[in-house]
């Protein structure tokens, strides 16, 4: 059964089970070009600390590649790691995901790119919690409104030109 967690206007979140968030959100640029923003370190820094400065310390995109970015934000530092565990080229990314501040709470996220055949691209992203309760904490520690204000800051990155 599919409920939906909240009402964001951008992405469509949604809690397929109860260890499970599915996240779908539309972009207005081809997907090589969101392949290479998920992808490319330099890019990367540029969306995906909500618009706080992003350092990434290491991104070896890659089966077993290793992956840290550290965020700096007006409450503090925040990092985040994980491994690649399958990269497909333009169409699917499978990484674990871990935040320093709850180390050993590690989630599968599997994310896929749909070429929508217009210019744009679909991005659905599955993350599997090891508990329920460990997807209640990022629940209620505000990630939908941290991944709508990545999203945004991506937006605003796909919308120049190349």
């Amino acid at each position: 059964m599919t409920t939906q967690v909240t009402g964001s206007p951008k992405a469509l979140v949604t809690q397929p089970s109860e260890r499970e968030v599915r996240i779908e959100r539309i972009f207005n640029a081809p997907r090589e070009r969101v392949w290479k923003a998920l992808t490319d370190p330099t890019l990367v820094a540029q969306w995906w600390g909500r618009g706080n400065k992003l350092v990434v310390e290491r991104m070896d995109v890659q089966r077993g590649g290793h992956w840290r970015f550290v965020e700096h934000s007006p409450d503090g530092t925040h990092g985040f790691e994980g491994r690649y565990r399958e990269v497909k080229p333009m169409e699917r990314i499978e990484q674990t995901f871990e935040w320093d501040g709850t180390p050993g709470h590690v989630v599968v996220e599997t994310m896929t790119l749909e070429d929508l055949g217009d210019g744009r691209t679909k991005l659905v992203n599955v993350s599997l919690f090891h508990t329920a309760e460990d997807l209640q904490g990022m629940v209620g520690a505000g990630m939908e409104q941290g991944l709508n204000q990545s999203y945004a800051a991506l937006d605003k990155l796909l919308a120049r030109p190349n």
